[in-house]
């Protein structure tokens, strides 16, 4: 004879069974609007000193199948790329837009609440259009143990897959690099390999 217990059970792994088929249990929030794929960013995205097809971005279409829009500035802070981020980013129709920022944060040595204030905000503006976001995590100089640990803390507390320390085993090999902040076409295909799979999270439909 069933008891009250036994039915609680069933309806509490009846729920969990049609969650998981339903795939309402993924682990990051996925996109609800947006047809483009846009990878926003700074001299690390444009490609800095690379023909057009050697970018992060070319070869990340090309891995992927589908067409990448380079949003890289040369230069931009957190802070510029904010300002931007209506023209070069939301007026674009965007589904998933990878986030890589903060090295010229570093470089200036902008303070890591304010460089993490902005990171932050350019996430909300994103998300609040129905796009997914991928986080991808750059070195801090003088304060790269508080940016290993607030790029995690912001991608946990904003629930978005995160690529930690992006370009380690990259940054001080001549064969990997174009000069000594940017990698070259060799160097960015390792930077792809570690994005991809964080982008097809958002790409299962």
């Amino acid at each position: 004879m069933h008891t009250k217990k036994d039915s609680l059970l069933f309806v509490v792994f009846a729920m969990c069974f049609l969650l998981f088929l339903s795939g309402c249990g993924s682990r990051y929030v996925q996109p609800t609007s947006g047809t483009s794929i846009i990878a926003f960013g700074d001299s690390l995205t444009e490609g800095y000193g690379l023909q057009d097809e050697e970018s992060y971005p070319a070869q990340l279409r090309d891995a992927l199948g589908v067409d990448v829009i380079n949003a890289g500035r040369s230069g931009d802070t957190t802070a510029e790329a904010l300002l931007r981020i209506d023209e070069d980013v939301l007026l674009r129709d965007p589904r998933v837009v990878i986030v890589l920022l903060g090295g010229n944060d570093a470089l200036q040595r902008v303070a890591p609440d304010v460089t993490f204030t902005n990171i932050a905000t350019i996430v909300d503006r994103i998300q609040s259009v129905g796009s997914g976001v991928v986080l991808v995590g750059v070195r801090g100089g003088i304060h790269n143990a508080q940016y290993k640990k607030r790029f995690k803390e912001l991608a946990q507390e904003k629930n978005i897959p995160y690529v930690k320390d992006a370009l380690r085993g990259v940054f001080g090999k001549r064969d990997l690099m174009y000069d000594a902040i940017h990698p070259n076409k060799e160097g960015y295909a390792v930077l792809v390999e570690r994005i991809v799979p964080k982008v097809r999270v958002f790409m299962r439909d």
